[in-house]
C-alpha cells in the first residue's frame, strides 16, 4: 500500500497545465495513488477521466464520492452511505475511523492535519496523537507538505493525501517526488 495519494484539483493548476498530464508525470516521478475528486465535471467527463487516469499503467485510481466503474475503488464522504465494494471513508476524529473500519473501509483519509491552503479557516489541526494505533490503514490529509509528511507517518498515519501541494506546484512532480523522498 501506498504511503503518497495525491488528491486532483484541475482548478488548482497552473494556467494551461492539464490534469492528465500533470498525473502523468507524477506517476513518472513514482506516484502510485490518484483520488479523483473533479465533483463539477458532467458525469460522462468525469467518468472519461476516471477511465483515462486507470489506463496508467501502476497508476491506483480511487473516485471522489462518487462510484465508477473504471476506478479501483471509492472514497466516501463522512456523511454517504457504505457501497459494496472497495471503499475507503474520509474521517475527522478518532471515532469515525473506527466507525469506518467498523463498516468495512479498507483505508481512511483523517482530516485536518494541518492548515490548508486549499481550504483556508478549516480546522483547527487534529493533534498529532489522533493518528496513532488506528483500526485501518489511515492518510493525514490537510496542509501536508514535504516538510511535515514524515512527522504524520511517524505519529502512526500510514501516509499521507496531499492537494494543494502538488497541483498548485510549478513542478507537481518535483514535489512528489520529494514527498517520496521523507516517507521512505
Amino acid at each position: 500500500m501506498t504511503r503518497l495519494v495525491v488528491v486532483t484539483d484541475r482548478a488548482q493548476l497552473a494556467l494551461g497545465r492539464g490534469l492528465l498530464r500533470t498525473v502523468r508525470e507524477c506517476v513518472e516521478a513514482g506516484l502510485g495513488a490518484v483520488l479523483v475528486r473533479e465533483h463539477d465535471l458532467p458525469p460522462a467527463r468525469r467518468h472519461a477521466l476516471v477511465a483515462a487516469l486507470a489506463a496508467i499503467e501502476g497508476l491506483t485510481v480511487v473516485s471522489s464520492r462518487l462510484d465508477d466503474p473504471a476506478a479501483h475503488g471509492v472514497h466516501l464522504a463522512a456523511h454517504q452511505p457504505v457501497v459494496v465494494g472497495r471503499f475507503g471513508r474520509s474521517c475527522h476524529s478518532r471515532a469515525e475511523v473506527a466507525r469506518a473500519a467498523e463498516e468495512g473501509a479498507r483505508w481512511a483519509t483523517l482530516s485536518p492535519y494541518a492548515l490548508s491552503g486549499s481550504k483556508p479557516g478549516y480546522g483547527p489541526p487534529l493533534p498529532i496523537e489522533e493518528y496513532a494505533g488506528l483500526p485501518l490503514p489511515t492518510y493525514a490529509l490537510g496542509g501536508v507538505t514535504a516538510a511535515n509528511a514524515a512527522e504524520a507517518v511517524g505519529a502512526g498515519a500510514r501516509g499521507v493525501a496531499v492537494m494543494g501541494e502538488v497541483m498548485r506546484a510549478p513542478d507537481p512532480a518535483g514535489v512528489v517526488r520529494r514527498l517520496l523522498e521523507v516517507l521512505r
